[in-house]
């Protein structure tokens, strides 16, 4: 247990301040993005005022499409000291060629299935089909 430094934030009031479920950050805790400094004589976690930063910073990073391993090791970077811009970019290059790739592959399927949809008037149910649209295969 420590001394309760006024500085210092109960999960609760980081909860309603970051607008990050308790839950959520007990989990961030656990997976060692973020730390608590201590507990209050009540057992409840305590944070230094940076930690809103850095939750603000993983929500960031989650709507970009981060995945919390990928945030953990920017933050490391971070937490020994260093400008993790490097590893940021990287990170959201490869994002982008992910996009990239998931667009080609949405755009194939479309393309197949506009021609299903197209094929489709005509076509004649056999006793043993269930739909021939998806049976099909051209």
């Amino acid at each position: 247990m420590v001394a309760v430094d006024s500085n210092l934030l109960r999960i609760g009031e980081l909860s309603h301040q970051s607008q990050v479920l308790i839950k959520t950050i007990r989990y961030y805790e656990e997976l060692g993005l973020l730390q608590a400094t201590g507990r209050t004589s009540g057992g409840f976690r305590l944070f230094k005022p940076n930690a809103l930063t850095r939750l603000a910073f993983i929500k960031r990073a989650q709507g970009l499409g981060l995945s919390l391993q990928e945030i953990h090791h920017i933050l490391d970077v971070h937490d020994q000291g260093q400008r993790p811009c490097h590893e940021v970019k990287q990170t959201l290059q490869e994002k982008v060629q992910q996009i990239e790739d998931r667009m080609a592959q949405l755009s194939l399927l479309r393309q197949e299935l506009l021609a299903l949809i197209d094929g489709a008037e005509g076509l004649v149910q056999a006793d043993a089909s269930i739909c021939p649209i998806i049976e099909n295969t051209g």
